[in-house]
């Protein structure tokens, strides 16, 4: 019987769909037209606008104060509630399940909406720190989900098995509960650094005049500005992107 080619022609038009784009960014990066199109020379000038423009850098780094500072205090807040929900079986539970679902799928525009009335009722001066707020509101959600993921599979008896031991409860979580949870917390640390450093929509309603963080200097850029330096940004994350999951892979490798 003749093999059909059929899911081969469908693999390749997946992977032309989610990486032509991409390729075609690396080219009008070095495309000397200040906005894309027709090709009309090899350049390297929008790296260097992009490397000599303060506003792009004091965007950048705006957008890593806030996601490391959200996502640290993501971790701690989204562990504990994992914790609890796992933990306790109460009525109460109920409310709080609801509590941390709900960041998760009430739409972004309505959550900005509402962060930003509840700001504005507080009096608070719109800023860097409105912006962390309202990252760690979502973050911690996304952390607790996953965290709770892997409390599944703890069995709670070994725990106080070693407090029968004579272990402390300090003791107890660092060297049986948190060496078990730790690749549920990296892994919900890092879903909650990307989703703060990505986040457009409710970081626009809760930013104030000077706390411009880098996907609110990107869209201005796309209105204002030249696609070009953004597309120079594109390539040069992108690189990034690639060089943390190579040495992640190496250290994974090293560890095995």
């Amino acid at each position: 019987m003749r093999k059909s080619r059929f899911p081969l022609f469908v693999t390749v038009g997946i992977l032309v769909f989610f990486y032509l784009p991409i390729v075609i960014v690396i080219a009008q990066s070095f495309n000397s037209s200040r906005f894309g199109g027709a090709w009309k020379g090899f350049t390297l000038d929008w790296y260097v606008k992009l490397l000599t423009d303060r506003n792009i850098w004091h965007a950048i780094t705006n957008t890593l104060i806030i996601a490391s500072s959200s996502t640290a205090v993501s971790i701690v807040l989204g562990t504990l509630a994992a914790f609890a929900l796992y933990r306790y079986k109460t009525k109460m539970q109920i409310g709080h399940n609801m509590l941390i679902y709900l960041p998760l799928v009430i739409p972004d525009i309505l959550m900005g909406i509402s962060l930003l009335l509840f700001f504005v009722s507080l009096k608070a001066g719109l800023g860097l720190f409105t912006i962390f707020l309202a990252h760690v509101t979502f973050s911690m959600s996304y952390v607790a989900m996953v965290v709770l993921g892997r409390f599944q599979d703890f069995d709670y008896s070994i725990l106080e098995a070693a407090l029968d031991l004579g272990a402390s409860w300090g003791t107890a979580v660092r060297r049986i509960l948190l060496p078990f949870l730790m690749p549920g917390i990296a892994a919900g640390g890092l879903l909650a650094f990307t989703l703060s450093m990505d986040d457009f929509v409710i970081t626009f309603f809760v930013s104030g005049p000077d706390s411009t963080t880098l996907p609110l200097y990107i869209y201005s850029m796309m209105r204002h500005g030249s696609p070009s330096v953004i597309n120079a940004l594109s390539v040069i994350l992108i690189a990034l992107t690639f060089i943390i999951i190579f040495i992640s892979k190496k250290l994974l490798e090293v560890r095995e």
